[in-house]
């Protein structure tokens, strides 16, 4: 390229009708669309799709501007509940939250957390029911984590026992006397 040649930059022109092919473009997508939409049902791609023969759902029925709001909710399975009574939900599913733990510092995080919303909400103006949840006290707490996790392992060893029998002596798997070294 010299130094006063300029790089054409004039659009593209169909030479039938002499319109710039990007504007003949968008003047038939419609058409085009329409020939995609016709050739795909000649294959069968819109055969046997799922809901086919069935009503739309929330069809006919009155329009509601949070319609996507409540199918969110809905699908997500998201709590939508005043403090106080999310509080008291929390507060019955919560030695099964701590007993998912593995670690101590885990509960006691857990419970650290618990109390906090619960005195946060304490001491923020109430709209519902009234707040009757207390926090927790947490050495208690992590005690009995202790004594449930203990008592699932034991119930665990319990029927591990029961279920496989221990082997007599003669029927065990013979040990190799020669061990090949690594």
């Amino acid at each position: 390229m010299g130094g006063s040649e300029s790089p054409d930059r004039t659009p593209e022109r169909d030479d039938r009708t002499g319109r710039a092919a990007a504007a003949q473009r968008m003047q038939n997508k419609d058409r085009w669309v329409d020939l995609q939409i016709q050739e795909a049902m000649k294959r069968g791609d819109f055969d046997n799709l799922p809901g086919a023969g069935k009503p739309i759902e929330g069809l006919g029925a009155q329009h509601d501007p949070d319609w996507w709001l409540k199918k969110l909710v809905e699908r997500e399975k998201i709590s939508v509940l005043p403090p106080a009574l999310q509080l008291r939900k929390d507060d019955a599913e919560l030695d099964a939250r701590l007993d998912r733990h593995t670690a101590e510092s885990e509960v006691r995080r857990e419970l650290e957390e618990f109390n906090a919303r619960v005195m946060r909400a304490r001491y923020t103006p109430v709209d519902g029911p009234p707040l009757i949840t207390m926090p927790r006290e947490v050495e208690p707490e992590v005690d009995a984590w202790r004594e449930r996790r203990l008592a699932r392992r034991r119930a665990a060893e319990a029927a591990r026992r029961t279920t496989a029998p221990e082997q007599p002596r003669d029927e065990r798997p013979k040990r190799r006397w020669f061990r090949r070294s690594r």
